[in-house]
């Protein structure tokens, strides 16, 4: 394991106060109007789609479908592995959060996961539903592979018809995932970075990935400088509100991830 698995050990509770009020700071920042290339140049990420977990359940077709629908340019979601070897689209190791049941993803097989949830769309239904539709971030979770190379084969047929960076991307919090994968080159890849954004950093500028991605605070400007001057894009999430948005247009990240996209890109459109 490199230095980049390393996370800061601090409670959950604590972390999320922490960033709700940065939130709240950056978002009574006045900002400067940013350039109309800056503008253009970004996309809004809908992270796991627009959701709630009440109506609307996260990761799921109907989520992708409130954020497609508002004209956002991309999602983000989460896949894991069924016991016979289907990607699916889902975040946890099983479906107690969302969901109330105890069925553990890889200890099922896809027909019985469908049984269980129909709700849990595998990763082919979502290529087939929006792909070249809407910029894909696919997140790869950290959990041991059976079989990586026919896992790799599995995933080189299913992006068959799209083009890497173009129309996807691969991100991990665990960068060592990324390398069952062998069909994309580095530059498809995009480190996630928590609070060991200083080795991810400098792995993916060793590694010629695409950039890196995290939380706006820990990309700081002398971090986002080296990635731009090296040929790399920038990610940064999770932007709440309007000041931090233009904060982030003119700091010219690339990709900002929220979980409210939709009205995140109604802010765009009216600045464009």
């Amino acid at each position: 394991m490199g230095d980049w698995t390393q996370h800061m050990d601090i409670p959950i509770w604590f972390e999320k106060r922490l960033l709700q009020s940065i939130d709240l700071f950056y978002a009574k920042w006045p900002q400067q109007q940013p350039h109309k290339d800056r503008l253009k140049q970004c996309t809004i990420i809908s992270h796991r789609g627009e959701h709630d977990n009440i109506d609307i359940f996260e990761n799921t077709l109907s989520a992708f479908d409130r954020a497609k629908d508002a004209g956002v340019g991309g999602i983000e979601f989460d896949i894991r592995w069924t016991k016979d070897l289907h990607p699916v689209v889902f975040h946890d190791t099983h479906l107690q959060r969302v969901f109330g049941s105890e069925v553990e993803l890889n200890q099922a097989t896809l027909d019985q996961l469908k049984t269980h949830c129909r709700l849990i769309p595998s990763l082919e239904e979502v290529i087939q539903k929006y792909g070249k539709k809407l910029h894909l971030m696919v997140e790869i979770k950290k959990e041991v592979y059976p079989d990586p190379f026919y896992q790799n084969m599995v995933l080189k047929d299913l992006f068959r018809g799209l083009s890497p960076q173009k129309d996807f991307h691969f991100l991990s919090l665990h960068p060592e995932m990324f390398q069952p994968i062998d069909f994309v080159s580095t530059s498809a890849f995009l480190p996630s970075a928590r609070f060991n954004i200083k080795a991810l950093s400098q792995l993916a500028l060793n590694k010629d990935y695409g950039g890196i991605a995290g939380h706006y605070l820990i990309l700081t400007n002398g971090i986002s400088r080296k990635h731009h001057m090296n040929g790399q894009s920038i990610g940064t999430g999770y932007i709440c509100s309007k000041n931090c948005l233009i904060r982030e247009l003119n700091r010219g990240v690339k990709w900002i991830f929220s979980n409210n996209a939709v009205e995140l890109q109604g802010i765009l459109n009216s600045l464009l």
